[in-house]
């Protein structure tokens, strides 16, 4: 085989170890219920300055979710808070969560507690 040949497959075969995996079935159910978790509540949620009430917000990060699957840009919970449900894309503002009773916090906090919380529920 000729040496340029060599180089062409040897590049193909690394870059096959560097792709991203998708995320494993307890990374989505994990996500899953982070995006529940927020829909079930009677939590508001603020991104770039106005509030949302808690089905506007679910929808709004499943969108982001679902293009962060399609880039293969999410494979764990932790990613998803970071990069989804933290801060908006556009301006970089954090995004925050007020519940009733509780002071307004940020989103990564809110979310962050509340996969704790999932995985100390999941054996």
């Amino acid at each position: 085989m000729k040496p340029r040949r060599l180089l062409w497959l040897a590049a193909g075969l690394l870059s096959i170890g560097t792709a991203h995996a998708a995320p494993s079935e307890t990374a989505r159910r994990e996500i899953a219920g982070l995006i529940g978790a927020l829909d079930g509540s009677s939590c508001r949620f603020q991104r770039n300055g106005s509030w949302h009430d808690a089905p506007e917000a679910r929808a709004h990060l499943q969108r982001k979710y679902d293009y962060l699957l399609k880039k293969d840009k999410v494979d764990t919970a932790e990613q998803f808070i970071e990069r989804a449900a933290s801060q908006s894309s556009m301006s970089g503002k954090p995004y925050r969560i007020a519940c009733p009773g509780q002071p307004e916090q940020a989103a990564a906090v809110w979310f962050a507690t509340r996969l704790k919380a999932l995985r100390q529920r999941t054996p």
